[in-house]
């Protein structure tokens, strides 16, 4: 019988009774943009050697593997919460309503939903597990990450062709000093989280 992990360690499953989706989001730390979330099932045996934490692949890594996992998963989605609910709710609510919002499109309802990290908003009456750099653990996790980051930084790209003066075609809305200095030569736009400290308060003068 073939190992459970695949090179990177990663684990198939957590519990093989569950249907079990694994679920991420990018953009969290960002000033610009939505957060985006996925959530992804996959099956049971599933294995790819190559697939890991969307943060330790590359670009062409990340697009291959996004094919892989659409092509595979027994149900995957893609959400997001943009920045004025962002500024409602707080970044941290906004990720778990993304989060929430992936496992409502899943055409295949999940029985447990393993989280990226050590705090989630209970979705219905699902079971759900915090893992703790999740993305490098999980299959699923790692999946949903890649799913997650390739979508969001597509969506910048789009949106840095409108806003060219923030370098988000490269820095996505990250808080780069290329990011700051044109926010401070050309203000914020409708995509700038407004609860944010989108300068330091030096600058701001507050």
């Amino acid at each position: 019988m073939k190992s459970r992990e695949n090179k990177k360690g990663l684990l198939p499953y957590l519990n093989k009774k569950d249907i079990e989706a694994g679920c991420d989001e990018a953009g969290r730390g960002c000033l610009a943009g939505p957060v985006f979330a996925a959530a992804v099932i996959l099956p049971k045996n599933f294995r790819h050697q190559s697939l890991n934490d969307s943060k330790q692949l590359t670009l062409e890594q990340r697009l291959e593997l996004r094919k892989v996992v659409m092509e595979n998963a027994l149900a995957w989605a893609v959400a997001r919460v943009n920045p004025r609910e962002i500024d409602k709710v707080n970044i941290l609510n906004a990720s778990f309503l993304a989060m929430h919002r992936a496992v409502d499109q899943l055409e295949l309802r999940p029985t447990a939903l393993l989280i990226d990290g050590n705090r989630f908003n209970p979705y219905k009456k699902i079971p759900h597990h915090c893992i703790i750099k999740g993305d490098g653990k999980y299959l699923s996790i790692a999946a949903a990450s890649i799913l997650a980051k390739t979508y969001r930084d597509e969506y910048m790209q789009k949106l840095a062709i409108k806003h060219p003066h923030y370098s988000w075609i490269t820095n996505k809305g990250y808080p780069t000093k290329a990011h700051r200095d044109a926010i401070r030569s050309h203000g914020a736009t409708k995509h700038h989280r407004k609860s944010f400290r989108l300068l330091p308060e030096v600058v701001e003068g507050d």
